[in-house]
């Protein structure tokens, strides 16, 4: 018997092919990692990115630039896909906002290789969104980051409601989810679990909302919720039932993600509440208010679990941005322009250190590499390590001056995509 063996052309296609597909896999499987506000369930940690830079700048490493509609979400990765959302047409320029009735929200895909344009769904707003104030052209009509199945797209836009298109830009339904306006605008995001897609609509009709992501339609409404412009998240506790995991005023909850009722309740922060929860195994972090406070508690109780399950509450945080938890630490890039770090086992402050630059901050720490990324409003992202101790790698400036960054970057692996409210930009090695 004859033992047939592959040719050496043959031999070396079959490596190149097998190799092509498994990068095709890897890629894809990434870019589902990637699909929301701050990636897997919201904790802002990318693993597998190959590695990522350190330094950069308009002219050094960065990979492309590609202009963008004004807006303040964040970038997220769906198959060969970046998506984020925008506006136009009024309130880009406080200035000279324009005419009310020419303004247009827009669901924004270009490709992840180059960032060349690849389609845009274009939406006509709800009477009922607000005026070009100062607080409201600060962060624009479209702050909410959207989130992805790997199947469809689904985009929030405060009072004109939740849309969800194809990844071919395709609308498919769009819901409201009640016309209440305040202050700065909606910024809460949408999550994707199962069948149902969450959104905190605190700001549109007091209440917290799960809609069938194949029709739209309303499959529970639970009403209650105050001053919260923070993202809903799931934990799966020691029990082994799922929670979601709403934080608003006063209040911390669990509810049965199919049904919408309430599992149990903890004491939280008495004050309006901006952050997204940090979940590490059952252990939930919140965080928020203007006087900056943290409580710890685990999940999976049942009833008012305040005495029971709360594990300790401290008076400091952040007002607007999510920690970020590593290593048994919790990292933050403060919204006043500071990094700062508790033990996440009592909450004690290791360290709270000012940037140089003192710009505001906006998007929240994310992690990649084994480095810790903060971007700021100027355009500048400061790189650190994610230890215990302070400790400064790089301080990288992109923009023109004329631009603001309030989006939350995302990883692609050896690559950074950052937004500003002109552009989206990817800086790499490679």
């Amino acid at each position: 018997m004859r033992n047939h063996r592959p040719s050496g052309s043959f031999f070396r296609w079959a490596v190149v092919a097998l190799y092509a597909l498994c990068v095709m896999a890897s890629t894809e499987t990434f870019a589902e990692s990637w699909g929301r506000f701050r990636g897997p369930n919201g904790t802002g940690v990318a693993e597998n990115t190959g590695s990522l830079p350190v330094t950069w700048s308009n002219e050094k490493n960065l990979v492309w630039k590609t202009s963008a509609a004004r807006g303040s979400s964040c970038p997220i990765l769906v198959k060969d896909l970046i998506v984020f959302t925008g506006y136009s047409g009024y309130g880009e320029k406080l200035d000279d906002p324009g005419e009310r009735d020419s303004l247009k929200l827009h669901v924004i895909a270009i490709a992840r290789n180059d960032g060349s344009p690849k389609w845009t769904l274009t939406l006509d707003p709800s009477p009922e969104e607000q005026e070009a104030t100062p607080r409201v052209a600060d962060h624009g009509y479209a702050s909410p980051t959207p989130c992805s199945d790997g199947e469809h797209i689904y985009a929030a836009f405060g009072p004109s409601g939740v849309v969800c298109c194809s990844l071919t830009g395709k609308e498919i339904w769009r819901t409201s989810i009640g016309t209440g306006v305040a202050g700065f605008g909606a910024a809460a995001s949408p999550i994707v679990y199962k069948d149902l897609v969450y959104i905190n609509a605190a700001i549109e009709s007091n209440a917290l909302i799960a809609l069938d992501k194949h029709s739209g339609e309303i499959a529970w409404k639970v009403g209650d919720i105050q001053r919260a412009w923070t993202t809903p998240t799931i934990v799966t506790p020691n029990n082994g039932t799922p929670e979601l995991v709403m934080h608003h005023k006063e209040l911390i909850r669990g509810y049965d993600p199919m049904t919408g009722d309430v599992l149990w309740t903890c004491q939280g922060i008495p004050d309006y509440v901006v952050p997204g929860i940090v979940v590490v195994d059952d252990t939930l972090y919140c965080s928020g208010g203007r006087q900056n406070r943290t409580v710890a508690v685990k999940a999976g109780g049942r009833g008012d679990v305040t005495e029971t399950h709360k594990l300790w509450e401290v008076t400091v945080g952040a007002n607007v941005t999510t920690p970020l938890f590593h290593n048994g630490y919790l990292f933050w890039s403060h919204d006043k322009g500071m990094a700062q770090c508790l033990n996440a086992e009592d909450g004690s402050t290791l360290f709270r250190e000012r940037y140089e630059s003192r710009d505001r901050v906006y998007a929240s720490l994310v992690l990649g590499d084994g480095r810790l990324y903060a971007q700021l409003r100027d355009g500048t992202c400061v790189v650190m390590a994610a230890e215990p101790e302070h400790t400064i790698l790089a301080e990288n400036k992109l923009g023109d001056g004329d631009e603001q960054f309030n989006a939350t970057p995302a990883f692609d692996q050896g690559r950074i995509i950052l937004r500003s409210t002109k552009a989206v930009y990817c800086v790499g090695t490679k």
